[in-house]
């Protein structure tokens, strides 16, 4: 036995214990502040019990150790539906980059460990109204305020769990006369701040836990830029490579292939199970096919992180092709279950309703890069095809049109 499939079954076993005090199936009915009060608990035992960060340096209060350790806790967790949805952006990303680009690293180790123990949640601010997925195209400016640093206005959007958090990362733009790409630096932010306003944003599923946020001359120190002055957009884009690993669910978090096949096994189609329905069968068959080639392609990454190299284009990947076939197999479950398949529990997961599920979908396929923005990454980092005309490219962002 490796030392991995010994954390593993160590991890395994606490997991087991865990799931009867803080899983979300042990506590049904709860409203967002319940779910979010029992995630702070499950988040500050899981780290008192040594399961903390797993992935992060000792130096800032985790463990670590390898991505394929954190792939083999998260698919445990994920299981047991333990309460970790609110956590799961501030963790995945700004924590990481505030690990990577911070220079204060005594502050960072306490929001770290904060973090880590659910004290404290982080929201990413990178789309706005007129730049969702040209996050380059943004329009919240920071202005240089004397020897104060810096005065933030404007407006982002579809801001994951805004309304619960302490801090965020955001980026704005420095230099209106420079690129688009070039004119933009990265800070984190107290959302607590006077000017910071959030309202959350009603979706189809019913929920509310994307927003938007206004800045009103929020003052922001110089200490809390992240990247050079109008050097922001590579640290963007770090944060976005981490974004598509992170999401790296070869189901799309949506049901499981094996809940379709069992699906499929209950209901008739032709006076027959449907399981023995030839389009059913090769449905089935292409959806094994691509959620396998996924967690091939998961593995190879992550073995490549695990060896010190940084997150590559092949997360677009994932995150297109997953929620895509998500959205496909969830449609055809529901057509599978007839008029029952009409009927939508508003509290139901993702992972367990194929009507959540699929309502869900499109919001998924929009989150951290539209499809269209990840077909051209697929084609210019992967292929190496030639990049498409932008009559935009090198030109001043302040004469690009409105």
């Amino acid at each position: 036995m490796t030392d991995l499939d010994r954390w593993t079954r160590d991890a395994s076993s606490w997991l087991a214990q865990a799931a009867p005090l803080y899983s979300l199936t042990a506590h049904p009915g709860l409203d967002d502040k319940g779910q979010l009060a029992l995630g702070r608990r499950y988040l500050a035992a899981r780290y008192d019990a040594g399961f903390g960060g797993i992935t992060i340096a000792p130096e800032f209060g985790g463990l670590g150790l390898t991505a394929l350790h954190k792939l083999a806790f998260d698919a445990e967790e994920s299981r047991l539906r333990l309460p970790i949805h609110f956590f799961g952006i501030s963790l995945g990303m700004p924590i990481p980059v505030l690990n990577r680009f911070c220079d204060d690293k005594a502050f960072v180790r306490e929001r770290t460990i904060k973090a880590l123990r659910g004290e404290e949640i982080w929201c990413q601010l990178f789309s706005e109204p007129a730049a969702g997925s040209d996050l380059a195209g943004l329009r919240t400016r920071a202005e240089a305020d004397g020897n104060q640093g810096w005065r933030i206005t404007g407006q982002k959007l579809w801001t994951s769990y805004a309304q619960y958090s302490d801090y965020g990362v955001i980026v704005a733009r420095t230099d209106p006369g420079a690129p688009k790409h070039k004119g933009l630096t990265y800070f984190w932010i107290d959302m607590r701040a006077p000017g910071v306003t959030v309202h959350p944003v009603k979706l189809a599923g019913g929920d509310s836990h994307v927003n938007e946020v206004f800045f009103d001359s929020v003052q922001v120190e110089d200490s809390q830029r992240l990247s050079p002055v109008n050097a922001g957009f590579g640290v963007a884009m770090a944060t976005l490579m981490i974004e598509r690993y992170v999401a790296a669910d070869a189901n799309g978090y949506g049901p499981s292939l094996d809940q379709f096949i069992s699906l499929a096994r209950k209901v008739q189609v032709g006076g027959a199970p449907a399981i023995r329905d030839g389009r059913i069968r090769s449905a089935i068959a292409r959806a094994y096919a691509m959620r396998s080639a996924l967690d091939a392609i998961s593995a190879r990454a992550l073995t490549m992180i695990a060896a010190g190299m940084p997150p590559g284009p092949e997360g677009s990947l994932n995150k297109l092709i997953s929620v895509r076939s998500r959205q496909k197999l969830s449609e055809l479950a529901m057509d599978l279950m007839g008029t029952q398949g009409l009927a939508f529990d508003p509290q139901a997961s993702t992972k367990e309703s194929w009507q959540m599920s699929w309502i869900t979908a499109p919001t998924g396929r929009i989150a951290g890069g539209a499809d269209e923005m990840l077909l051209n990454t697929i084609a210019e980092k992967i292929l190496g095809l030639p990049q498409d005309h932008r009559p935009d490219k090198g030109v001043p962002f302040n004469q690009i049109p409105a």
